[in-house]
């Protein structure tokens, strides 16, 4: 038993000593992750329509891109939305591109083809008076079984999806 009480004793303190530099070395370490950045002056944002200039046209396109934008910043960031004048910052945005093209060949026949997707966006920061502008673009895939309306059919959810995300991101990740 007297040996227990020495090690006990010449033990504890070694450890409370270890567990106090472990807590203590754990608060110096600092975890960051690449967040939303908006400056703090920036309250208020209007989106406006996503215009459609692209030559060959998906008439649900635009105006679900323009939606699901509207939507994604709102539910995610400090903003407010507003269709005023009264705006920090002005999104505006067109799409440019909307094609079509084969993105796989098997045994001499496609066996997949592409939708790609280009949106160009303008961010209008009305109160430091300067504007940005940004270019997004995204392919989707689909089986050459299916018919570019097919395609179109079973890709619109994703493509929106996908295209409103790296919207975001560009805008308030700045990646």
């Amino acid at each position: 038993m007297n040996i227990l009480k020495k090690i006990s004793v010449v033990a504890l303190p070694v450890m409370l000593l270890i567990v106090a530099f472990t807590n203590n070395a754990c608060h110096n370490i600092k975890y960051s992750f690449r967040d939303i950045s908006i400056p703090d002056t920036i309250n208020i944002v209007k989106v406006n329509f996503i215009e459609n200039r692209a030559t060959y046209i998906n008439p649900q396109l635009s105006p679900q891109l323009t939606d699901k934008l509207r939507q994604k910043i709102v539910s995610q960031t400090k903003l407010k939305q507003t269709n005023g004048d009264n705006a920090d910052w002005e999104i505006s945005g067109t799409i440019t591109d909307y094609g079509f093209s084969t993105s796989g060949i098997s045994n001499q026949q496609t066996s997949s083809n592409r939708i790609s997707v280009g949106v160009h966006i303008i961010l209008n920061d009305l109160k430091a008076g300067k504007t940005s502008e940004y270019d997004i673009s995204r392919n989707f895939d689909f089986p050459a079984s299916q018919t570019l309306q097919q395609a179109e059919s079973n890709l619109l959810t994703e493509m929106i999806r996908g295209i409103t995300d790296d919207i975001f991101n560009r805008l308030f990740s700045n990646w």
